[in-house]
């Protein structure tokens, strides 16, 4: 089942986390068609939030045709979502190991997240090779 959590320092709306989160655990196959999401009790427990916003982040997963909410049994995913390529297993070890490598350089998780935004706006501009 997946485990939530909130990054309160990102700027990004706390539902919309939830959201993204599901959507990358539909990319990635941990979630698949008939798996059951945390009820919203569990997720308040879980990662201290608000129900509503649980509530809101469930309904807009349903509005976009990933889940269906079942009165009483809770809410399922209903569709995949396409999966990464088949390299994504090398290139995940391979980011493992850079991530090592800067933590292991003093960086913190603030500045790596600004290494990886700035590397993602780079080959942006460069386009496809």
């Amino acid at each position: 089942m997946i485990q939530f959590r909130l990054d309160l320092k990102s700027g990004v709306p706390a539902y919309r986390q939830l959201v993204d989160q599901v959507r990358q655990a539909l990319r990635l196959g941990l979630l698949r068609p008939g798996d059951q999401l945390p009820t919203v009790r569990d997720v308040v427990k879980q990662i201290a939030i608000n129900p509503n916003t649980v509530h809101r982040a469930y309904r807009d997963l349903e509005q976009q045709g990933l889940t269906e909410g079942r009165p009483g049994s809770g809410t399922f995913i209903t569709r995949a979502l396409a999966r990464v390529p088949e390299q994504q297993k090398t290139l995940q070890r391979q980011l493992e190991k850079w991530m090592r490598s800067a933590r292991e350089a003093g960086l913190g998780d603030e500045a790596i997240s600004a290494l990886v935004a700035e590397a993602m706006r780079s080959s942006e501009k460069e386009g496809p090779r």
